[in-house]
């Protein structure tokens, strides 16, 4: 069904999900499509642990945290959008709108940091869904599984479209204070119109912007990220993405190429006929280059790049672009100031403290 588009969100409607056989099929009765937007619904996600691995080579770190599953943000492209399919839901509207909270991720991640089992290591946040959606301002989820990560010490790598992180500044100042955080900015266009149909309940570009300029003056590492890069509708503004972000304050700069496994392919050309029908050949004929012939790849390696001439092309113009604007390397994250705060004798530095008063 090619419905039309919803005001405030990314998805027109609900795709089947692959693995159930049945579905509710409208009927198509010709007339307008007048449906209002769904609401949101939260669901509490009863989860027995948070900290989930990963053996990808493409993925910088091997452990995440994520307090939701699906994401309010409804950016179109979303890799993550499959994974609701293993919830019963669909890819489509179904990701946007039922968002699973998991109310004990704090709890859950105290305890699992106090294991013995646990060995010290960077935890990625925003590894499938952003921890700073919206619901993140009321629930502060993500705000309290800081504040466990600020007592034992380990480090984390955000990743966001979100200003909301920098409400957590502080938090984020004190983990930095061991080079215990890092903030990554996703900027996928300069573009506002853009942005709002492709990304509609995201923070505006130049809200993005912003924030890297408050991580940065509050002395916490912040790294913008153009991802993913769409070409034919997004590729060519890499320089100016860069250099925006470069001024703002941003030390480091990567890319990914966009990826549309499962049912994406067909949730994205129905988006593209709905918002930039004239551009839809070019940008799908683009891809096409891009996976060998497909809409996907998902090998390891380049799914994240992909290959041939203007894969080529767009990796040149980056790595052009991040020399000219001079992006400083930081340093790695540490986890030497790791600690279990049970086993840290705090009493007996606070007698000695005392002693010397």
């Amino acid at each position: 069904m090619d419905a039309n588009p919803l005001k405030g969100r990314g998805a027109a409607d609900n795709p089947p999900n692959r693995f159930e056989l049945i579905r509710y099929e409208p009927l198509d009765d010709g007339e307008p499509d007048e449906r209002p937007a769904p609401a949101t619904q939260f669901l509490r996600d009863a989860t027995a642990s948070i900290i989930a691995t990963n053996d990808s080579p493409d993925v910088p770190f091997k452990a995440s945290i994520n307090p939701y599953r699906g994401c309010e943000h409804g950016c179109i492209y979303c890799y993550a959008r499959p994974y609701h399919e293993y919830l019963g839901f669909s890819i489509g509207l179904d990701f946007e709108t039922k968002i699973m909270v998991k109310e004990d991720a704090p709890t859950l991640l105290r305890k699992e940091l106090n294991s013995k089992k646990w060995t010290p290591q960077i935890l990625g946040m925003s590894g499938v869904t952003d921890c700073y959606q919206p619901i993140e301002r009321r629930l502060e989820i993500t705000r309290r599984c800081l504040e466990v990560l600020v007592e034992f010490r380990n480090p984390v790598w955000i990743v966001t479209k979100n200003r909301l992180v920098t409400r957590d500044i502080d938090l984020l100042r004190e983990l930095a204070k061991y080079n215990a955080a890092a903030v990554v900015i996703a900027v996928t266009t300069l573009d506002a119109d853009l942005a709002h149909v492709m990304e509609p309940r995201a923070t505006t570009p130049a809200g993005r912007l912003q924030a890297i300029r408050e991580l940065s003056a509050a002395g916490i590492p912040t790294a913008v990220l153009m991802a993913p890069v769409i070409p034919g509708l997004t590729d060519h503004e890499m320089p100016a993405i860069l250099a925006a972000a470069r001024e703002a304050g941003a030390l480091q700069a990567n890319y990914t190429m966009l990826r549309l496994p499962h049912g994406l392919p067909e949730l994205f050309e129905n988006w593209l006929d709905q918002h930039f029908p004239a551009k839809k050949d070019k940008v799908l004929s683009r891809i096409r280059e891009l996976r060998g012939g497909n809409l996907n790849d998902p090998r390891f390696g380049s799914r994240m790049r992909g290959e041939g001439v203007i894969a080529d092309a767009i990796k040149q113009m980056f790595q052009v672009t991040r020399k000219k604007l001079a992006f400083p390397a930081k340093p790695p994250l540490s986890c030497d100031a790791f600690r279990r705060p049970d086993e840290t004798p705090t009493a007996l530095f606070d007698s000695q403290d005392m002693l010397t008063k």
